[in-house]
């Protein structure tokens, strides 16, 4: 064991540490083999570094799978390490193995841990970019696996790649139900990318139109009018219906779907209905195809049934009305036209509108037919008896029915006593005693009213009804009760600039004009006040009564004139009269005759002069 020595002086220290590191060679090892000068040093240096490969990163480079683990692979790209990769990166490699050569993408050639960083996924991502970029720039085709549904649309898996398929761009039709597209492989273009973000649409649909375009050139080059084609209807609209004619669409409008009219193309149509129909035109510029169904058969008008004549009996629906009248369809494309002269055998005027409802069935008589103008003029009216033929028979002057108001016009009412008989109550001939601004006052349409039959004119087919000719003439009864001059109680109903209207007992009315409504007390009687009124004027024939409420308190001031005058009159006879009998009496004059006469004078003289004052008043 050797001798620990203890170095207490610092020179010495400092001289043998000095010696220590100066006199160590640190090229020999413990084996004391000498190692690489420099130079040597540096050129095996290049040679090891040269073995191995020249890596950036980003790059994208082929590597071996060197060993698997539970949960990652061992690639060997060449480089002074192995790189991992996870496991789940090669999910789309289930049989993957040792040897297997994959590409993968360095992300780092040394992070943090000095490892080499790996990955396949970005490197897939960068090659499916890559083709998805060069398939957009050259139209190409791709196919790709719908992975999932998303908002608006589908994700689908191109080369590796997420890509979006809008719901638009799926098919041609508009498509629902997203669901049934999952896990399902299609085919696709590349519509639009997005270098920026890498983002790509897609579209199925695309697909489908270049081949319906490519079909639709052929069809249309091979077109021509008169030809017949297999179509499936593939929508239906209020004016016709779209068919599919094997990749090009041509409409059936509504009027050359049948002969017969009809209100919607569903009524005899169907989807997804197929259908022979003929080309009627086309343009291909436009890309419009005209159809017809009812051209296939021949017009109902050419073949019509021998029963179809005139004077015949038919049945038939309403499909137009006008005001001229209504349009009846007696077969499929076969129609008559009843004008409104046709319907009824009164000259009353008809409105075509509210006698015809569309889809009603009547019976009518053929009157004119024309195949070659394909016209048929109809009657109901003709199918019975002309009522008017025997009109004074059942409907004398001065006989009386019940009719039921037909219509009514400012100047009267329109009455139906029978179908197609019936006949006008002028306004005049409602009332005795009222007069009325418009018909509507006193009955309206669809009421009972009684009549008689005033007069019959049977050329015109008119009859002149009365109302008020069912009673008797009340005015001539009640010029007595409404003498001039009589007083009676009344109430205005009506007021205006000229007047009042006055309500008078009996149903009569009467005018007041504005000058004779003044009051007494300087006021004028108001509308729905009831004062007395007396009657200036009464004319039977014009049916007028003439009011005045203030000739009736300017009567009573002037009969109070009068009376006073009259009594002052009296007074003074009377004294004229004792005057004579004292002088008849007296033979001789006395003084105190002749005071008492002198007194009698005076009174009688006094009576004089207030007389011949009242009189000169």
């Amino acid at each position: 064991m050797e001798e620990n020595t203890t170095l207490t002086n610092p020179a010495e220290v400092a001289q043998v540490a000095a010696t220590a590191h100066d006199d160590f060679d640190w090229s020999i090892d413990k084996r004391n083999v000498a190692s690489y000068n420099n130079e040597e040093k540096e050129k095996y240096d290049a040679v090891y570094e040269g073995t191995f490969k020249s890596i950036t990163d980003g790059e994208m480079i082929e590597g071996t799978v060197v060993g698997l683990t539970k949960t990652d692979v061992v690639i060997n790209i060449g480089f002074k390490s192995d790189g991992l990769v996870s496991l789940n990166e090669f999910r789309d490699l289930p049989n993957l193995k040792t040897g297997d050569v994959v590409e993968v993408l360095v992300v780092e050639k040394e992070d943090r841990e000095g490892h080499l960083h790996l990955s396949r996924k970005q490197a897939r991502i960068a090659r499916a970019w890559e083709k998805i970029v060069e398939v957009h720039r050259t139209g190409d085709v791709v196919t790709g696996l719908v992975t999932s549904k998303t908002k608006g649309g589908l994700i689908v898996d191109i080369y590796g790649m997420e890509t979006f398929l809008p719901g638009s761009q799926i098919d041609v039709k508009p498509v629902t139900d997203y669901d049934q597209f999952v896990n399902k492989t299609m085919e696709f273009k590349v519509v639009k990318i997005n270098e920026t973000i890498k983002n790509a649409v897609v579209s199925h649909k695309a697909l489908i139109e270049s081949d319906i375009e490519a079909q639709r050139v052929e069809i249309m080059g091979k077109l021509e009018k008169g030809q017949v084609l297999e179509g499936t209807i593939k929508n239906i609209t209020d004016f016709g219906a779209f068919l599919d004619l094997g990749g090009v669409d041509g409409l059936l409008y509504i009027t050359d779907i049948s002969w017969g009219r009809i209100s919607h193309p569903s009524e005899v149509l169907k989807m997804d209905q197929k259908l022979n129909v003929v080309v009627l035109d086309f343009d291909d510029e436009k890309r419009r195809i005209s159809l017809g169904l009812k051209q296939l058969t021949p017009h109902p008008w050419d073949t019509l049934p021998e029963w179809v004549m005139e004077n015949a009996t038919v049945k038939g629906k309403v499909v137009n009305i006008e005001d001229y009248g209504a349009f009846l369809e007696i077969m499929p494309g076969v129609e008559g036209l009843v004008h409104v002269s046709e319907i009824t055998w009164a000259n009353s005027p008809v409105n075509a509108k509210e006698f015809f409802k569309l889809g009603d069935e009547y019976e009518a008589r053929i009157v004119t037919l024309d195949k070659e103008s394909r016209k048929m003029s109809l009657s109901i009216k003709q199918l019975s008896a002309d009522p008017w033929s025997e009109i004074e028979n059942k409907f004398p002057v001065d006989s009386r029915h019940k009719g039921l108001v037909k219509n009514i016009t400012p100047y009267g009412v329109f009455v139906e006593l029978e179908p197609g008989i019936g006949g006008m109550i002028h306004i005049s001939d409602l009332s005795w005693l009222k007069r009325f601004n418009h018909p509507s006052e006193y009955t309206k349409s669809g009421a009972e009213i009684d009549v008689v039959i005033l007069n019959i004119d049977k050329e015109n087919r008119k009859l002149q009804l009365g109302h008020k000719q069912l009673e008797e003439d009340p005015w001539n009864t009640l010029q007595d009760t409404f003498a001039v001059g009589t007083t009676h109680e009344g109430t205005v109903v009506r007021k205006d600039d000229k007047g009042a209207v006055v309500q008078l007992p009996y149903g009569l009315e009467g005018f007041a004009p504005s000058r004779h409504l003044a009051k007494e007390d300087g006021k004028v009687v108001g509308a729905d006040e009831t004062a007395e009124f007396m009657v200036i004027e009464f004319d039977r024939n014009e049916k007028r009564i003439v009011l005045s409420h203030s000739r009736i308190w300017e009567q009573v001031k002037a009969d109070v004139k009068s009376a006073e005058i009259k009594e002052k009159t009296a007074e003074a006879v009377k004294t004229k009269k004792a005057v004579k009998e004292v002088q008849g009496k007296v033979e001789k004059t006395t003084l105190g005759d002749l005071g008492i006469l002198a007194e009698l004078k005076k009174k009688m003289d006094g009576g004089s002069e207030d007389q011949a004052g009242t009189e000169s008043k």
